[in-house]
């Protein structure tokens, strides 16, 4: 940790739920999901009609092992009540509405009262502090604004923590290069593979990315490895954190990642209630330390309570470090539904992430591409990925040969590799694609 790290985690000042015991903090969640559970029972006709199928009642909860009889909450769920089944107060005290994008399928509608954006501000606040931003710092949001829960979630934890927010969204990456050039903020709030597209644009002006006032990174809103940090780090001279949430759950700030530790986002579980189940059976519920997909519970929710909700992430929770009593959460390898079977073998984007960033001639832009040629009963993955700027066509093809030994290796199957001439894929403008996927639909 450099001086500077450790004077800026020196002089936080905590809340109070940050610094309780652990059995303290249990106690605080009893408490809340007892009521919440009943709460959700009364208010949403989805949640009475789902206990009642399953045979369970709010009183049923009298200790924290009773959550796992009561039934999950899907994505599929809030489609269904779509677009206000969900709420459990009146449309007068709803203050804020927030939905997913729909590219998947309808989309995802959220509420939020008055006193639920004043706990989310305060979570997010609280999770952009552990990760090293400090009032008076001038933030640099690049999160898209929007029904996109990233943008203003980010934007109020900011004014919250009472720093000096710099609204300008995602896109439009000259701008942003020009605004860091001339405002000099002290953070930056983006996806990670919108930062490295920021960066790599800067080196093309010719700009030197570690040369800017930025100092700290949060970030999040997709699965990102410790190699895309390391490469983060030391192209911009920045301490890069992880941060959080979805917009089912809350949005940013359902954990943030400590500055001083970068091991993992601690989960504020004064506000929501982990479980981590088995991904293929998910009536087991699984202990700390071991991975599966993660389940949330809010603790606190006014206008949308969610009971039990299937986030599709796939981690394991570990023990609090920076924040003893709040687990933390592993790095999310991946998301169950954007687990690739490849001729018998489950893989996910990250892990190609992870080996490809251990070659020095390969950049961190890639894609896969899924195919299944005309004749063949066997689908074909191959992975697109540029090389480093000053790497020769040799290099290059040494560098595939290398890649494509170490996925057989590290992963378990065959793949097609093609190194592409540096700025030839598609960069990030928030959220980044990575699957490509062409095989013949039916």
């Amino acid at each position: 940790m450099t001086q500077e790290t450790a004077a800026a985690t020196t002089d936080a000042v905590l809340d109070r739920e940050e610094t309780i015991s652990r059995d303290e903090l249990e106690a605080l969640q009893l408490s809340r999901l007892q009521h919440t559970v009943a709460y959700a029972y009364d208010r949403v006709p989805l949640y009475k009609r789902k206990f009642d199928e399953a045979g369970v009642h709010p009183t049923d909860l009298r200790e924290l092992s009773d959550l796992a009889k009561f039934p999950f909450t899907t994505k599929e769920d809030l489609r269904l009540e779509y677009p206000f089944g969900m709420f459990a107060v009146p449309q007068n005290e709803v203050a804020r509405i927030h939905a997913s994008s729909g590219t998947t399928g309808r989309a995802t509608v959220v509420g939020y009262t008055k006193k639920d954006l004043a706990d989310w501000a305060k979570l997010v606040a609280r999770s952009l502090r552990a990760s090293g931003v400090r009032p008076g710092m001038k933030v640099h949001n690049a999160y898209g604004y929007g029904l996109f829960t990233g943008g203003m979630g980010a934007h109020a934890g900011a004014e919250a923590l009472g720093c000096t927010v710099i609204p300008i969204s995602g896109g439009q990456t000259e701008r942003q290069i020009t605004l860091i050039q001339d405002f000099k903020p002290d953070a930056i709030l983006a996806t990670p593979t919108y930062l490295l597209t920021i960066a790599d644009a800067m080196i093309k002006q010719g700009i030197d990315p570690a040369s800017t006032s930025l100092k700290y990174a949060v970030l999040g809103a997709e699965p990102w490895t410790e190699e895309m940090r390391h490469e983060l780090e030391v192209t911009m001279n920045i301490k890069a954190c992880d941060i959080y949430g979805l917009s089912e759950v809350m949005g940013p700030g359902v954990a943030g990642e400590a500055v001083e530790t970068q091991d993992g986002s601690h989960i504020w579980e004064d506000h929501f209630r982990p479980e981590i189940i088995d991904a293929f059976d998910p009536s087991v519920v699984l202990g700390d330390g071991e991975p599966g997909e993660l389940v949330f519970t809010s603790l606190t929710k006014e206008a949308l309570p969610i009971i039990r909700y299937r986030t599709k992430d796939l981690t394991r929770l570990l023990p609090g470090t920076a924040r003893p009593a709040h687990r933390r959460m592993g790095r999310i390898t991946g998301r169950s539904d954007d687990m690739i079977i490849l001729r018998g073998v489950n893989l996910f984007p990250s892990q190609i992430e992870e080996i490809a960033l251990r070659i020095p001639e390969l950049s961190p832009h890639f894609q896969l591409e899924l195919t299944r040629p005309e004749g063949h009963r066997m689908d074909q993955m191959t992975v697109k990925i540029e090389r480093r700027d000053a790497v020769t066509a040799e290099g290059a093809a040494a560098a595939a040969k290398v890649l494509q030994q170490q996925i057989k290796i590290h992963v378990g199957s065959s793949c097609a590799v093609d190194v592409v001439d540096p700025g030839s894929l598609e960069r990030s403008n928030g959220k980044l694609r990575r699957i490509y996927d062409m095989r013949p639909k039916g």
